[in-house]
């Protein structure tokens, strides 16, 4: 059995992959997972080259199957999971009047009800780790845009602002478990996710995912005694989205 043990979704670029660095960094082992097999390989590979215990598992991760059988390979290769970043996700920007039934079950899906499902196949773990040593963490990735909504991505920032308040519930339902509960809330970050924007926004002006492992990295060395439900990210002066991007 590892020693300590996390579950990285959303690991295979970005702020997922840059967290799942710093995990292995503080002697973690991990399951990383996403969507895209080639790319997860590429980034489970890289984790490795480090000397980093890594295990992968690639599918949809908006899929209830998908979310157990990570659920279920982390567990019988690590025995124990005290650490769980809820960090999948995808922005689709539509107008109201113009919303694909596609996109919005896509984001809903994978943005949101992934979260509550990780949550329910993760909890035995995390319960067990919590009765260890009253310390467990979930990290569930929201956005600025999930604390004030944006026009033209009305979707992705509803969906945003249900991690928050999921968040908040668990905080409240689970503090007697030795669970804490963070949502991490930044504005633009230098991911390919933000590729739509960066002619607006330059790249180098942009949050990094550094930034937010960093973060991460604090949050795993706060005592029992204390729970930071929410961290919010900004670029100096706010960074807001332009005008009607669609």
């Amino acid at each position: 059995m590892a020693q300590r043990a996390a579950i990285v979704t959303g690991a295979s670029s970005g702020i997922g992959l840059a967290i799942a660095h710093m995990l292995g960094e503080e002697g973690f082992s991990i399951t990383v997972a996403a969507r895209r097999p080639e790319k997860l390989t590429a980034a489970a590979d890289e984790l490795r080259a480090k000397g980093y215990d890594v295990t992968e598992y690639a599918g949809n991760l908006g899929d209830e199957d998908t979310i157990n059988a990570v659920t279920a390979q982390h567990e019988q290769t690590y025995g124990r999971l005290d650490v769980l970043v809820n960090n999948a996700g995808i922005g689709m920007g539509e107008p109201a009047d113009q919303l694909t039934t596609k996109k919005v079950d896509i984001q809903l899906n994978t943005n949101l009800r992934a979260i509550f499902l990780f949550y329910r196949a993760c909890l035995p773990m995390l319960r067990k780790a919590g009765e260890e040593h009253r310390n467990a963490l979930v990290v569930n990735t929201s956005s600025i845009s999930g604390k004030s909504g944006e026009a033209w991505l009305s979707v992705y920032s509803a969906t945003k602002h249900g991690v928050v308040g999921f968040t908040q519930a668990m905080n409240k339902e689970l503090a007697g478990a030795g669970i804490k509960n963070c949502a991490l809330c930044p504005g633009f970050v230098d991911t390919p996710m933000t590729d739509f924007v960066k002619e607006h926004v330059p790249a180098e002006t942009m949050i990094t995912p550094q930034d937010i492992a960093e973060a991460v990295r604090y949050l795993l060395r706060t005592s029992p005694g204390c729970v930071v439900p929410e961290i919010q990210f900004l670029q100096p002066g706010g960074g807001a989205l332009p005008g009607n991007l669609g």
